[in-house]
């Protein structure tokens, strides 16, 4: 074969590589996202039992100003679970374990402890996708195969973008 179209073709193949790679994370990104949602509706679920809002529980800054005036109390300052608030701790609820069918019946500030601490994990990964699929996003863009349909300044400037929050 001609030089020229060994490197055209193991250019197509490394752009297909490229492109499997990134269609590959965008799925992943959708079911690290459906697994996001069901945390995020479970411990709403959590909080309208405890009867708590992400903001309705005081702070323990505010507890320990609420009792500087009161000469009797010893405690100085008194731990308060933002999802349990006033609930009890020891109350037992079902859980599913992520990835199993197994459903247990465990202290309901394990369990929103368990979801709570999923989460943020969730959410590292779900930043790490994003950045991967820009990443990918930007190399086939510069090896000009999404040319036709989005220019590759205006791709650049997109993937570029940067989330502050």
């Amino acid at each position: 074969m001609d030089e020229n179209v060994k490197q055209f073709q193991q250019g197509l193949i490394e752009i297909e590589t490229e492109a499997e790679h990134l269609l590959l994370a965008r799925h992943q990104l959708v079911e690290n996202d459906k697994v996001r949602n069901g945390n995020r509706e479970a411990l709403t679920a959590l909080r309208k039992r405890a009867r708590t809002t992400k903001t309705s529980v005081p702070s323990p800054f505010e507890s320990i100003m609420k009792n500087v005036g009161d000469p009797g109390s010893r405690t100085l300052i008194k731990e308060v679970c933002t999802t349990c608030g006033n609930h009890d701790f020891n109350e037992r609820t079902w859980m599913m374990f992520p990835g199993t069918d197994l459903f247990a019946k465990i202290p309901f500030h394990a369990a929103h402890t368990i979801l709570e601490t999923d989460q943020e994990q969730l959410d590292i990964e779900a930043k790490k996708l994003q950045s991967y699929v820009k990443e990918k996003s930007l190399l086939i863009s510069d090896k000009g195969v999404l040319a036709d349909r989005i220019s590759p300044g205006v791709l650049r400037s997109l993937v570029m973008l940067k989330d502050e929050a």
